[in-house]
């Protein structure tokens, strides 16, 4: 291990800890510094697809774009993805190894600390810098003795962390002291510094509470950082970073957010588009009787959420949706939903079982197989070019027209006789500048020059240039140092 590393831990979910990675990579590569990003474990069923044939949460393939590098599986060894009954899927390097409930992941999981660090050694043969990501709250004491995402991983790998706190929900205060009060003296011993995020107003007003913390805890004040309004352009990880839904303006595009939504960050590029009106619409509201298109996204359980779909009335309100003229698109696991059946005879999702689907689509779909893991490119049959992702798991067939130009190899999607209801498995199709202007001619908007993958990097910059002006990175690359890899803790 040449390379050092700095692991960023926080109070609680949700305290900024993955803007402020991805952030501090792109300011330490602008510096010149080989940066890597690492999270040891990471729930989320928002996925992205590595060059290297796996999957990681979605943070630590933003975290890589910050860097200036290829996302690998060895950025996010452990991945836990929700399902149904079944608890969650549990992806170790990239694979699927199974699923687990909660207290029998909680028993699995010192077996997967030499994964985490196996893959921690082999990102710092690599690097100058490895900033590491923690996961949930840094005093969840109770879950301590068999942790790898947070105290277990950085005293075993003998990394250095800075302790984050949100000053946005209330209670900083206590949360940072009450983290020192509660841990382990010798964790403790571990963090060297704070940072105080999403602040709001006169920061003279928090000098003497920056002060109070430092005097209570002994670890160095290292940043009051002031809220990133931009923070809601760059792909958000977690369902509870599914947008509220914004004025009413625009062409509307309803997107159902059913309770096992996954990579819901397919939805961005629309959301941002000046033109249009993007709402998820949530179990006991209504799809908008004024939405020009409704789009089913990919569910981590497709039957479960088939079930919750109907149960909310959406399907009686896409067929309304469809006799006004509208027009549906099903990505993954809406596209598997739009078909006649689908069938899981293995009882990969939950206990095996065949449902009727939506009936929208000339298709059937059989969960079955080895998962789907690739980076796609093509063409629509009008030719329009796409570059995306599949992750998914089935097979798709039966239908007479296809959406996509593909390899006989790949599922080409399938297109209604009348062309206003489509779905494929292709993630990232409408990132694709081409292909969502496409789309928003087809329903009838008027598509904008805005330039996602532009503006998702200029945004990485502008929170870059922001962490710099408020956190001493000076000291964070001082306190960053080459681990001494020890043996489980």
């Amino acid at each position: 291990m040449k390379a050092r590393a700095l692991m960023i831990q926080g109070t609680g979910s949700d305290v900024g800890k993955s803007l402020i990675v991805a952030g501090l990579a792109r300011v330490f590569t602008r510096r010149g510094l080989r940066v890597r990003p690492f999270k040891p474990q990471n729930m989320s069923n928002n996925a992205a697809v590595t060059a290297d044939g796996g999957e990681i949460g979605r943070a630590q393939a933003l975290q890589a774009r910050a860097a200036r590098v290829m996302p690998s599986v060895h950025m996010n060894p452990v991945l836990l993805k929700p399902q149904s009954d079944l608890g969650s899927q549990v992806v170790v390097q990239g694979k699927v190894v199974g699923n687990a409930k909660a207290r029998e992941y909680q028993a699995l999981k010192p077996s997967l600390m030499a994964a985490v660090l196996d893959s921690f050694a082999r990102l710092g043969a690599e690097a100058d810098l490895v900033l590491v990501e923690g996961a949930g709250s840094a005093s969840e004491i109770n879950l301590r003795a068999a942790d790898i995402a947070n105290m277990g991983f950085a005293r075993a790998a003998d990394v250095p962390v800075v302790l984050v706190g949100d000053i946005d929900r209330g209670g900083v205060i206590a949360s940072l002291v009450g983290t020192r009060e509660v841990i382990d003296r010798a964790d403790a011993a571990m963090i060297e510094g704070f940072i105080v995020n999403r602040f709001r107003g006169d920061p003279s007003l928090f000098a003497d509470g920056m002060r109070m913390i430092a005097e209570r805890t002994g670890w160095k004040a290292l940043g009051l950082v002031p809220h990133f309004e931009a923070a809601h352009r760059l792909p958000a990880e977690d369902a509870l970073g599914l947008p509220m839904n914004r004025d009413d303006h625009g062409l509307k595009i309803a997107v159902l957010a059913y309770p096992r939504i996954a990579n819901f960050d397919d939805f961005d590029p629309l959301r941002l588009e000046p033109s249009v009106d993007l709402v998820f619409v949530r179990p006991g509201e209504a799809i908008p009787g004024d939405a020009r298109l409704v789009i089913l996204p990919g569910s981590k359980a497709t039957i479960a959420d088939l079930t919750a779909l109907r149960d909310a009335g959406w399907d009686i309100d896409l067929k309304a949706h469809l006799r006004r003229g509208g027009h549906v698109l099903g990505i993954c696991g809406g596209y598997q939903m739009l078909g006649r059946t689908v069938a899981d005879p293995h009882g990969i999702e939950g206990p095996p079982a065949t449902v009727e689907g939506l009936d929208l689509l000339a298709v059937d779909t059989v969960l079955e197989g080895d998962k789907v893991l690739i980076e796609i490119a093509g063409h629509t049959v009008e030719g329009i070019p796409f570059k995306g992702y599949e992750m998914h798991v089935g097979r798709t067939t039966g239908a007479i027209a296809p959406l996509l130009q593909l390899g006989n190899d790949h599922d080409r999607g399938a297109v209604s006789p009348d062309g206003r209801i489509a779905g494929c498995y292709i993630h990232g199709l409408l990132s694709d500048d081409r292909q969502r202007r496409h789309w928003l001619e087809r329903i009838g908007g008027k598509p904008s020059a805005f330039n996602y993958e532009a503006d998702v990097d200029a945004t990485l910059d502008l929170l870059a240039d922001h962490l710099e002006k408020h956190i001493d990175c000076d000291r964070l690359q001082a306190i960053a140092r080459v681990p001494q890899l020890k043996s489980i803790r």
